[in-house]
């Protein structure tokens, strides 16, 4: 039977599927740290195996390709800023300055990296780049998003993100991947005729970082601390920016000339805002009496941005192949 051209892909039906059951049975305790568990050691998995499917070749080309990196760290640190403070006039209108303050910090934070690499990998684009360019999004946004708040935001001592965030990276991350490449030589064939594992464990990946992170703006009252209207402004402005910011980069990379999977991995990893690394941050960077409201926008563009992300990574997958 064919199936219905106005029913999603299976991948989109499974993330409806996973946030409904987030906002009805959320991840609480003993649970909730043991999805902590397994969802490292599915990230880990992840970027071993795409250390081991991926050619030195490759990888030096992703490593040395500046021009690409460069994009992504001026969208994500300074074009996303930016169109926060030049939408401030129509924010201010729909929502609390309390919010607004949490929509700036939201336009300073890194990249993610699991779940950018991953959209990249499920859209056939450029996977060493996008683990270069999303890594590096995050160790340099330690230091850029803690200023960007003192300059655009508001001061809230001096004090930044403690180095652990950056052994995070590397251990979680930088260490798997390098990983996969060593032992590349003894299982490279059985990746090749296997690709339908890494597909699983890149999509497997995605629903797990769903959940957890839904389960988590469940629990702290999301439902609960805004009005329906309120809430709808906030849903609002998360999708103009990420309409917005994805228009961008989409235009940017083509005007530079970058090749389709190098639009994809731009588009990925130069659009999306990390939770992982906004949580933390918040928590040293603002008084304890704000960070509730700060973390609200953070926490409904997450969940928009990988709803987007994975329909338009599907969309990506279905185009032809050039080789």
């Amino acid at each position: 039977m064919k199936r219905p051209r106005f029913l999603p892909d299976n991948m989109t039906l499974l993330l409806f599927a996973v946030v409904l059951t987030a906002s009805i049975f959320p991840c609480t305790g003993n649970v909730a740290i043991g999805f902590d568990y397994l969802t490292t050691l599915m990230i880990g998995l992840l970027f071993f195996m795409h250390g081991a499917k991926l050619s030195r070749e490759a990888v030096v080309a992703g490593i040395t390709h500046w021009r690409l990196h460069l994009t992504v760290l001026l969208f994500t640190f300074a074009v996303f800023p930016l169109l926060g403070l030049l939408l401030k006039p129509l924010m201010l209108w729909m929502i609390t300055p309390e919010l607004y303050v949490g929509i700036l910090f939201l336009c300073v934070l890194p990249s993610t990296v699991q779940s950018s690499i991953a959209f990249t990998s499920v859209a056939r684009g450029n996977v060493p780049a996008a683990v270069c360019s999303a890594s590096a999004s995050n160790l340099l946004g330690i230091f850029l998003t803690p200023m960007l708040v003192s300059l655009i935001v508001v001061a809230h001592g001096d004090r930044h993100s403690s180095f652990d965030a950056v052994l995070k990276i590397v251990y979680q991350l930088l260490v798997p991947f390098v990983l996969g490449q060593i032992v590349r030589p003894w299982i490279a064939a059985w990746i090749t005729r296997h690709q339908s594992v890494l597909k699983m464990v890149d999509q497997s990946s995605i629903l797990l970082v769903v959940y957890v992170a839904f389960s988590e703006a469940v629990e702290q009252g999301l439902w609960k601390q805004l009005p329906p209207v309120m809430l709808l402004s906030l849903l609002l402005i998360s999708a103009v920016l990420l309409a917005l910011i994805m228009l961008t980069t989409t235009y940017a990379s083509r005007r530079f000339g970058f090749t389709k999977e190098d639009e994809i991995t731009v588009v990925f990893c130069g659009s999306k805002k990390s939770l992982a690394s906004g949580v933390p941050m918040a928590k040293v960077l603002f008084a304890s009496h704000a960070v509730g409201m700060v973390l609200l926008p953070l926490m409904l563009f997450h969940q928009l941005q990988l709803m987007v992300c994975a329909v338009l990574a599907q969309r990506y997958a279905r185009r032809p192949k050039t080789r």
